[in-house]
């Protein structure tokens, strides 16, 4: 983790907290408008369990955990806290949220499957929200502006209890779309 050397601006968690809270009556802060130039490395990082340590120290308030999220910002590999006029590298261990829960309603290709993160973000896994699986075959899900969600094991499992066989390849049916239980490419059935 890289500190701020002397003389360098160091993140104010306030203003960013600011920042999304300000945008919180409106909905969703367009975070990807948001391009201010870099302003440092801030020692915080998001555990592989989902856990949100800055400094050295869990953030315990879910609240603050759900604003700081919300202004979060993903750039090739690199994840970012950001506001109109600060961007705040910080370390994210696999993915920035965990899948927690899987809800499942219908069958066949109008089976509806739809997550829950652990921060509560809920949303059905479909073209916008695709089912992906690395090359670990570890489940990922697109929850927002190209943020991962990483389904714990429950949820996989839940998934799995759904999977069908469609033209000889194992997976399951969500929003119109078959998404293989391995690591390849969704397809339109």
């Amino acid at each position: 983790m890289t500190k701020a050397k002397s003389g360098e601006k160091t993140p104010k968690l306030e203003g960013l907290a600011g920042a999304a809270k300000d945008a919180a009556p409106k909905g969703p802060p367009p975070v990807h408008l948001w391009n201010p130039p870099q302003s440092g490395v801030m020692n915080m990082v998001i555990t592989r369990d989902g856990r949100w340590i800055h400094e050295g120290g869990e953030i315990r308030r879910e609240g603050l955990v759900r604003l700081f999220a919300s202004i979060l910002k993903r750039e090739g590999e690199d994840y970012f806290l950001v506001s109109p006029v600060e961007k705040w590298q910080i370390t994210v261990e696999d993915a920035p949220f965990v899948g927690v829960d899987v809800d499942v309603t219908g069958m066949g290709r109008a089976q509806e499957v739809h997550f829950t993160t652990n921060l509560g973000d809920t949303a059905r896994i479909d073209a916008e929200h695709p089912l992906r699986l690395d090359q670990g075959e570890v489940p990922y899900v697109t929850l927002r502006h190209n943020l991962e969600a990483r389904l714990d094991r429950k949820s996989y499992y839940r998934l799995v209890d759904h999977a069908v066989d469609f033209d000889g390849q194992i997976g399951l049916w969500s929003g119109g779309i078959f998404f293989p239980l391995t690591s390849s490419n969704a397809r339109e059935g």
